[in-house]
């Protein structure tokens, strides 16, 4: 009888089997366990002679190949695959794609967020994909960045309890979840901090501004169990973050005592030696990154050798790969790939991708992703009886409705970023199932009245694209993204819009942005509406036709008159599948709107950075032709009544002198708010808190968002609604970077937005100063 050996024994501790695993790898397999490799080209070979520990970008075929060659390896240790799996299983043709992550966060509602991750796990496990480069914690500041879409805007902490809340989803109720994948919390940390919105650039930001914002919400998902941390691209004070010791080593794994596991970011090995130009040779730079901590190198094919190479010369120990091999193995173990290496189940596969119960999911997702920006009274198309609402005409006559724009039938593009047709998967470059994709006009000619009509104009084009003259490809052999080119106003296409909104009771421009403007890579010098758009939205407000304008783009963009003088305009990012059902839900009143910003929308290209948050004196207020008040603010959003906030009062007996509530560093500053809805419909509100420091020992925001929590009220109701605080939450991070709560004067604020005269403000004391971190 055949003894079975120690790892592969499922009795054993993980620890134990991990141990002996180690004791019987050559070099060779310890090296490339620690890698990363893309399964578009070279599988055999990556598998069978670098001994790979992980692959990415697996078609199903593909996938199944690798399944193959797993058993012909000496050891026969399973491969980690990975994939993007961002706002859905987004490059598996019929999988369900939600509204983009910067659209669930508009929701403002965490349990809704863990609820699509869920489904997003239960269909990635289902195709043999056990990890997800997943969420994205970067902080939006500079709204020309292209991956702004793939944020959950621009507050730390709205930011973390969305983050943690998809983090929960995707990995269920433990690694040995035959439906849990592993989430990763990217990019760590400060990625988002460009220079002039380019990605990837060197990030100019002090280790106290990184404490103060881009920390807490990775330190957060830590807390929460986050399994992997994906490192970002630039360098930081110099230091590539592939290497930056205080981060990795003195923060991470030291203050956090985070033990999970850290994967590099595409080439970021290689990077140090090709791009930023800080290591002499791919030797050198594996040495380096070895040190620094690294687990699982993605994408840098030569770390093999110069790992092997980097040993034979003395810059490195076999030892020192002992770490991140047995973290790589741990998660194997755990999630139990040894015994049952998930393959690819097509029976589970029928069951759960693009089930009845995801689709529904999506559908309540994007309805909730969309916000209400402008409303003249235009809006809804229809009142609460189903007849027309205050579109020019008799009352209940038909209408007649002109769909316009680039983007009114656009259906791949309505997905946005990393799903099908964005171009990071050779194998679904057609994009995902036109059938699967209810656009804005499907969804308005599906849901008008049957004596309404519903004529459509394209009006415009947004772009043409060109290759870059640095050359195809950069010198990784990654091709460039190719330069974007406005294309020029086509009189004839606004000819044919204005004529469909002359004869139209109500025209619905669909404009905004494409994939080619969006993403890694693609950040933009401009916010303005690209193209012929801006053309047709003049000549449209110019037709004296009521004019609503549905922003579908990837972020904030810089609206025109024309736009910002509508009848009426929402955003709606890119909202996934059901994006257009959901948007004629709102057009006509079927539902409620509800989504509030979780970014702010400039006025001028110029005015960036433009979050709410910002420190005191930052700018100051205005330049000498602009104010720096954006057009629309974090928080804002409207609904279909009106809903007042009144008599905010602290609760509790905590007292100081003159009677302001005093409170120590382990209490609670607890509040009460009344909102009373005055018009004919129900709201759901997002009652945001927010807390002011009024004195700081040094430089702060002004405000920030500390809790919010959501109620429906309905019409003429009047609803107590109570909010909380920690008092640890009220804290700065000083001049030394250590974050305390210092003693003093504050204020709370509750309202409906970031806006100051959407806030009620009570003031309240701290009484005594606490250490916070």
């Amino acid at each position: 009888m055949t003894e079975t050996l120690p790892y592969l024994d499922p009795t054993r501790p993980v620890a134990e089997r991990v141990a002996d695993l180690l004791g019987r790898m050559t070099v060779q397999e310890k090296v490339g366990q620690m890698m990363q490799l893309d399964a578009r080209e070279g599988l055999d070979d990556h598998v069978l002679t670098t001994h790979v520990g992980s692959i990415l970008h697996a078609s199903p075929e593909r996938l199944a190949r690798a399944h193959e060659l797993v058993p012909q390896s000496r050891l026969g240790i399973p491969l980690l695959v990975g994939e993007d799996c961002i706002h859905g299983h987004s490059f598996f043709k019929g999988a369900t794609i939600f509204p983009t992550q910067l659209g669930m966060a508009a929701s403002w509602d965490p349990e809704l967020v863990e609820r699509a991750a869920r489904a997003t796990a239960v269909e990635v496990a289902a195709t043999g994909v056990h990890w997800t480069f997943s969420p994205v914690l970067c902080i939006a500041r500079d709204l020309r960045w292209g991956r702004v879409n793939e944020t959950f805007g621009e507050d730390p902490h709205l930011l973390g309890e969305l983050a943690s809340a998809m983090v929960r989803g995707y990995q269920g109720d433990g690694l040995d979840d035959p439906t849990a994948i592993l989430a990763t919390a990217k990019h760590f940390a400060g990625y988002s901090e460009t220079q002039g919105g380019r990605d990837a650039s060197e990030a100019d930001i002090s280790r106290r501004k990184l404490r103060s914002w881009f920390l807490p919400p990775f330190e957060r998902v830590a807390a929460e169990g986050c399994r992997t941390f994906m490192l970002g691209y630039q360098t930081m004070d110099g230091v590539p973050i592939t290497i930056n010791d205080w981060l990795l080593s003195d923060v991470l794994r030291g203050e956090w005592g985070y033990t999970g596991t850290l994967i590099t970011d595409w080439d970021n090995v290689g990077r140090m030696v090709w791009e930023q130009q800080v290591q002499p040779d791919h030797t050198h730079a594996a040495a380096a990154a070895v040190k620094a901590g690294n687990d699982m190198v993605m994408t840098t094919p030569q770390f093999f050798d110069g790992a092997l190479d980097a040993i034979e010369r003395g810059l490195l120990a076999e030892t020192d790969l002992h770490a991140a091999v047995s973290r790589i193995l741990t998660l194997k173990f755990e999630l139990g790939l040894f015994e049952d290496p998930r393959r690819p189940d097509a029976d589970r596969q029928r069951e759960v991708i693009a089930s009845a119960p995801h689709t529904e999911l999506n559908l309540e997702v994007a309805r909730r992703s969309l916000v209400l920006l402008r409303n003249t009274g235009i809006l809804p198309l229809r009142d609460a009886s189903g007849a027309a609402g205050s579109v020019a005409g008799p009352a209940g006559a038909p209408r007649r409705v002109a769909v316009v724009g680039p983007l009114a039938d656009d259906a791949q593009t309505q997905l946005g970023d990393w799903a099908g047709s964005s171009g990071q998967a050779d194998w679904i470059m057609e994009g995902h199932p036109r059938d699967m994709i209810t656009t804005v006009l499907d969804g308005l000619r599906a849901a008008v009245p049957d004596d309404w009509t519903v004529s459509h104009a394209r009006g415009a084009d947004i772009l043409t694209l060109a290759a870059d003259p640095a050359g195809e490809f950069f010198p990784d052999g990654q091709p460039r993204p190719q330069v974007a080119a406005p294309c020029a106003p086509d009189a004839a296409l606004i000819e044919e819009a204005v004529v469909a909104a002359a004869e139209a009771d109500v025209v619905v421009a669909v404009v905004g942005d494409r994939i080619e403007l969006v993403g890694e890579g693609r950040s933009t010098a401009t916010l303005e509406l690209v193209g012929g758009q801006v053309a047709l939205l003049d000549a449209l407000a110019a037709t004296g036709t009521p004019l609503v304008v549905v922003l579908l783009a990837s972020k904030p963009l810089v609206l025109p008159g024309s736009a910002l003088d509508a009848a009426a305009v929402v955003w709606v990012a890119n909202p996934g599948m059901q994006g257009g059902r959901a948007v004629a839900e709102l057009l006509l009143g079927e539902i409620e709107p509800s989504g509030r910003l979780p970014i702010s929308f400039a006025r001028h290209v110029g005015q960036q950075p433009t979050y709410y948050n910002q420190v005191r004196g930052q700018h100051g207020d205005r330049y000498a032709d602009l104010t720096q008040r954006p057009a629309y603010a974090f928080g804002e959003g409207l609904s279909y009544t009106t809903v007042e906030y009144t008599d905010l009062v602290l609760e509790g007996d905590a007292t100081g002198e003159g009677g302001t509530a005093a409170y120590p560093i382990d209490g609670v500053v607890r509040a009460r708010v009344t909102l009373s809805n005055k018009g004919t419909r129900p709201s759901l509100e997002t009652v945001q808190v927010y807390v002011r420091d009024l004195v700081t020992s040094a430089s702060w925001a002004d405000k920030e968002l500390k809790s919010f929590t959501q109620v429906v009220v309905e019409p003429g109701q009047s609803v107590p609604v109570a909010v909380a605080v920690p008092v640890s939450a009220c804290s700065i991070v000083d001049a030394a970077g250590r974050r305390v709560v210092e003693p003093g004067r504050f204020e709370l604020l509750v309202g409906s937005s970031s806006c100051d005269e959407d806030l009620l403000v009570v003031p309240f004391e701290v009484s005594v100063d606490g250490r916070v971190s």
